[in-house]
């Protein structure tokens, strides 16, 4: 069982390694560039006030003047809820359709395997990156934060990485249905990351307009808040359980758009 799954994590060990190393290398130096603006002669807080609504809500700004609201800003709202949430996307977005194009889905689909089993294990391998950088992440923030004098509460910190790994899979599930509707993966993985881009202003935009709220619900982002949890300690375990029901919900639509799929097998 899950040879497929295997298989396509062992290729994307290579990836997954780059990936993490480079993400705890920003993650680093975002905490060694905290002691500069904290002794800045300059009230951050007021500044921030000056920003526009949107953009405050876009990424989360609350305060820069802890080292919980600044990596809220800087980390979490800008690198795991933006950057990543579109590199999971359009990293979903060609599963499927990077090898009908190149035509080795027939190859894959003349071995005695179903069709839900090839798309189901391919979407479980990003489950790889998505656990490693929460694995490696987190320890390397608690202890840059140690190092610099500002240990940050490890139970939030711990919360905010667990509570993303629904937030990163229901953005590759986006990506995981346009690479079964698009046969052309380059052309699914850009509208991937449009797609949750333009999801992720919305939301920011629709956050700041009391009748126009209702629209955020349909993006991930409305579902999770690294600032919240980081600066003011409030866990959404609903909206957890949101954006695991999405996420299902994608991969079966996914699914049964596969089994209709004409991918010349």
């Amino acid at each position: 069982m899950l040879e497929l799954a295997r298989f396509e994590a062992e290729r994307r060990r290579k990836g997954t390694a780059a990936l993490v190393v480079g993400v705890s290398v920003v993650a680093a130096f975002f905490v060694g560039l905290f002691p500069s603006i904290e002794g800045a002669d300059v009230d951050i807080d007021a500044m921030l006030e000056a920003y526009p609504p949107a953009m405050q809500e876009a990424f989360g700004i609350a305060t820069l003047s802890t080292i919980e609201g600044f990596l809220a800003v800087e980390l979490y709202g800008f690198v795991w809820l933006l950057l990543l949430g579109l590199y999971f996307a359009y990293s979903a977005a060609g599963l499927i359709a990077a090898d009908v194009e190149r035509d080795r889905m027939d190859l894959t689909l003349s071995l005695p395997v179903s069709r839900s089993r090839v798309l189901g294990e391919k979407f479980l391998t990003l489950l790889v990156p998505i656990l490693a950088l929460n694995a490696v992440v987190p320890v390397v923030v608690y202890a840059s934060t140690a190092a610099i004098d500002h240990p940050i509460d490890p139970v939030a910190l711990l919360t905010v990485h667990a509570l993303s790994i629904p937030y990163l899979l229901a953005c590759a599930g986006i990506g995981l249905v346009l690479s079964v509707v698009l046969d052309r993966a380059d052309v699914a993985r850009r509208l991937a990351i449009v797609v949750v881009f333009v999801l992720f202003l919305v939301e920011s935009i629709a956050a700041t307009t009391e009748d126009l709220e209702w629209l955020g619900y349909a993006s991930p982002t409305y579902y999770y808040d690294p600032t919240a949890i980081l600066v003011e300690g409030s866990y959404d375990l609903t909206g957890m359980g949101v954006l695991l029901a999405a996420t299902g919900v994608l991969v079966l639509a996914s699914k049964l758009r596969f089994e209709r799929a004409d991918v010349g097998a």
